[in-house]
């Protein structure tokens, strides 16, 4: 296994850390022997072997350097996950318009030589990491003062924004470069041999190369890319677990109390911040994240917490949770509604026999409904017991009360071909006879109606109903009803 890779940005110092914070669980499991890591090494480097020689071998397939095995999962995957159509159109394609982009579906061997290629080009990324991190924990103290001087220019001079890409170009890859093709010559002790800048170039240009996949570098890669996942996250999990429940409403009086100081400082700032000191206030900021990273710092506030700060955080805590009790009133009564439910009855034995108790349903069944014109029996429940209220909602009354407003809930839905009792039981039941049945009938000047008042059932069809109604009002939902996992 190679030791290197020639001109490849790798982090060959110390391995990127993992995040670890109080109260949390860690997930990560116990590091392995090293019998054990040989042995996934010698595997690693068999099924390399393996893949190197299936490549010479099916040289001239389609999927070049893959497995049957590969090939075969990728093609199950591929019937498994469905792939997003495009929308054929009329118009000659745009390959300026995103829709016509190449976005190749799910596969497995395509995903496996994306990370390779992936992890093998990464190392810049961890190398820039390393070296930030050891400018913001004061590694180097010079270093650090150095940034630090830096910020100082950019907030009290925003203009020099502008510099500092140019600045960077110039002596993070102009002038490295240079040193590559005319590199100084190497200090003796009996000697010293004066720099001369003239002459040809004494060395072959630099150009960056991705780690070998048989070398160090390619673990390297692994390894940090391995914490850098879990640093995510860690930091995920607890930025949720600290932002989410004052958030979510979970506690409606504290996630109000600080919707209210968000508006109030949205206003604010909308009004006041062409007046504040913004370069100040910047550098202030950037002097405070830097010196936080201090060692020494950080020991003395982590000394000093629990004499100093802790008893002016609950003291904070405790006129905040007055303030809120006292302030935010957030007692008004759930919201009601009123639902009907409609008892069908239907005749027996003929226009003359008696009624028999159907069924309860929430539509009233009349004659030119849906459901009675194709034919399908109505839905419901046979007891008046089981009717429930919508999902949601809780009962708000004891009982059903029967609407006594027969004659409006008909004109309100239209109904046609029925006729209304307007005393008694309220009954309205379907008009015996044929397509004379549905006809409009004339009451007084210009005015329509198709139903008939009566107080009898001797004109009346195959079904009756009337209307009972009861108030339901929204179900509150405890604070742990739900929870994220």
């Amino acid at each position: 296994m190679e030791e290197y890779t020639a001109d490849a940005f790798v982090n060959r110092e110390q391995p990127i850390p993992v995040i670890a914070l109080s109260g949390s669980d860690s997930s990560s499991s116990d590091p392995k022997g090293k019998r054990e890591r040989l042995k996934e090494s010698l595997s690693g480097s068999k099924d390399k072997l393996k893949e190197k020689l299936h490549d010479a071998a099916g040289s001239g397939s389609k999927d070049y350097g893959y497995s049957l095995q590969d090939r075969l999962f990728a093609k199950l995957l591929q019937q498994v996950i469905p792939e997003e159509e495009i929308e054929e159109l009329d118009l000659p394609p745009d390959v300026r318009s995103s829709k016509y982009i190449n976005r190749p579906s799910f596969s497995l061997p395509l995903m496996t030589n994306n990370f390779r290629r992936f992890n093998a080009r990464i190392g810049v990324v961890f190398v820039f990491q390393n070296r930030l991190e050891r400018l913001l924990t004061w590694r180097t103290p010079t270093h650090t003062l150095s940034l630090l001087a830096v910020c100082t220019f950019v907030c009290l001079d925003p203009y020099l924004l502008a510099v500092i890409p140019v600045a960077a170009a110039l002596l993070f890859v102009m002038v490295p470069a240079y040193l590559a093709r005319h590199p100084p010559p190497p200090v003796s002790s009996s000697h010293t041999t004066p720099y001369s800048m003239n002459g040809p170039p004494l060395a072959p240009p630099r150009t960056i190369k991705p780690a070998g996949e048989m070398s160090k570098d390619f673990f390297r890669n692994m390894r940090d890319l391995q914490n850098c996942m879990e640093d995510f996250s860690t930091i995920h999990d607890a930025v949720l677990r600290i932002v989410t429940p004052p958030t979510n409403f979970s506690n409606e009086p504290l996630s109000s109390t600080i919707f209210l100081f968000l508006f109030i400082a949205t206003c604010l700032l909308f009004i006041t911040s062409h007046l504040l000191p913004w370069p100040l206030i910047c550098l202030l900021l950037c002097w405070t994240v830097v010196a936080l990273g201090h060692p020494s710092i950080q020991q003395l506030l982590l000394s000093n917490h629990e004499e100093h700060l802790a008893p002016h955080e609950r003291t904070v805590q405790s006129w905040l949770d007055a303030w809120i009790s006292h302030d935010i009133v957030l007692d008004t009564p759930p919201e009601k509604r009123e639902v009907e439910v409609f008892e069908l009855q239907r005749r027996k034995g003929g226009l003359n026999g008696e009624w028999e108790s159907w069924m309860f349903s929430p539509g009233p069944y009349d004659p030119l409904s849906p459901q009675r014109i194709s034919g399908d029996r109505p839905k419901g429940t046979r007891f008046f017991e089981d009717v429930a209220p919508p999902s949601g909602w809780e009962w708000g009354d004891k009982k059903w009360v029967l609407d006594l407003g027969s004659r409006e809930w008909v004109e309100e839905r239209m109904v046609q071909g029925v006729e209304v009792e307007i005393e008694g039981e309220r009954w309205v039941g379907d008009l015996a006879g044929g397509e004379e049945a549905y006809e409009m009938k004339q009451i007084g000047k210009g005015k329509l109606k198709d139903w008939e008042e009566g107080g009898g059932d001797s004109k009346m069809g195959e079904w009756r109903r009337r209307r009972w109604v009861r108030m339901v009002r929204r179900k509150v939902v405890s604070d742990t009803g739900s929870k994220g996992d």
